[in-house]
C-alpha cells in the first residue's frame, strides 16, 4: 500500500464517465497533536488544503471550547469546522455530539459542492461518550444523482459499535434510496473488523481499502500504525485510488493517519 506525504495528481474525469471527486477522512484529535502536546489547527488546515480534497470528513471537531480559546494563542473565533473550511470549502455541516460545560465537539463535513441536506443522527449508547452519524446530501456537478455522505465516529467498546452499526444500517435503509451513490467514512474504532459483514450484507457497502489492497488501512497510532480503525465504505461508486497519508506533515497533526481516495459513479 502506498504511503505518500500527499496524494498524487488527479485526473479531471473518469474515462467516458462522470467527473472524479477526491475525498479525505481524518480523526483530527480536536486540533491537537498526539498527547495534546501542541495546538496544530493552523498546520492542519494547510495540510488538508494541500491534499486537494473536494469532500472532507472530520471526526473529533471542536465546535466551541471556552477554556482552550483563552489558553491557546491563535485560537479561532469560529468553530474549528468553519475555520478549516474558510474560503476553500464553500459548504460545511457540523454534527454536535458531546456537550460539556466548556463547549462541544462532534463530526463535520466540508464540501466544495452544495450541501442539499444535512442531519445528525444520535447513536449514543448508555452513559458512554456521545456519538453521532452526520448524513449530508451533496450536489456534485456532472453527477446524475446526489452523493450521500455519512461521517462516522463509533464507540470504544464492541457492544457500543454493534448497536451503532445497527443504527447506521437502519438510518441508511430508511433515509437513502438504494440507487444513490453512498459513501460512509470515518473512525470506526473497529480494530477487529467486525463492521465489514453487516455493512455488506444489509447495505451492499464495500470497504475501499479492502477491495484495493486486501485489508483495511492501518491508521493508528499515526507514528507507528498498527490498528485498522479508519474506514471508507461505498455503494454505487467506483474508486480509482486509495492511499493512507502516513508521512510528513500528518504524523505531527493528529494521532490518526488520514485516508484519501478518488471516486466516480462510473463503473
Amino acid at each position: 500500500m502506498s504511503r505518500p506525504d500527499s496524494p498524487g495528481p488527479r485526473p479531471g474525469a473518469a474515462a467516458q464517465g462522470e467527473p472524479l471527486i477526491r475525498v479525505l477522512t481524518l480523526n483530527m484529535h480536536k486540533g491537537f497533536s498526539a498527547w495534546n502536546k501542541r495546538f496544530v489547527l493552523h498546520d492542519l488546515r494547510a495540510a488538508i488544503r494541500h491534499a486537494d480534497a473536494d469532500v472532507v470528513l472530520l471526526q473529533e471537531v471542536l465546535g466551541a471550547h471556552q477554556e482552550h480559546s483563552t489558553r491557546w494563542e491563535h485560537w479561532p473565533e469560529q468553530g474549528q469546522y468553519e475555520f478549516l473550511a474558510d474560503t476553500v470549502w464553500s459548504a460545511f455541516a457540523y454534527g454536535k455530539n458531546a456537550v460539556y460545560p466548556e463547549g462541544h465537539h462532534g463530526n463535520a463535513v466540508l464540501s466544495k459542492f452544495p450541501i442539499l441536506h444535512s442531519r445528525n443522527h444520535d447513536v449514543s449508547t448508555g452513559d458512554a461518550e456521545k456519538r453521532g452519524l452526520l448524513h449530508c446530501q451533496l450536489d456534485v456537478p456532472g453527477w446524475a444523482l446526489p452523493l450521500h455522505v455519512v461521517c462516522v465516529h463509533l464507540g470504544l467498546s464492541e457492544a457500543q459499535r454493534r448497536d451503532q452499526i445497527t443504527g447506521l444500517c437502519e438510518m441508511v435503509e430508511t433515509d437513502i434510496d438504494d440507487r444513490a451513490p453512498l459513501l460512509v467514512g470515518g473512525d470506526f474504532n473497529d480494530w477487529r473488523g467486525r463492521a465489514h459483514a453487516p455493512l455488506a450484507d444489509r447495505l451492499g457497502l464495500r470497504e475501499v481499502f479492502v477491495e484495493r489492497h486486501g485489508k483495511a488501512a492501518r491508521t493508528f497510532p499515526v507514528w507507528w500504525p498498527l490498528l485498522r480503525l479508519d474506514r471508507v465504505y461505498v455503494c454505487n461508486l467506483s474508486h480509482t485510488r486509495a492511499e493512507v497519508l502516513h508521512g510528513r506533515p500528518w504524523r505531527t497533526l493528529s494521532d490518526h493517519a488520514p485516508l484519501t481516495l478518488d471516486l466516480t459513479t462510473t463503473p
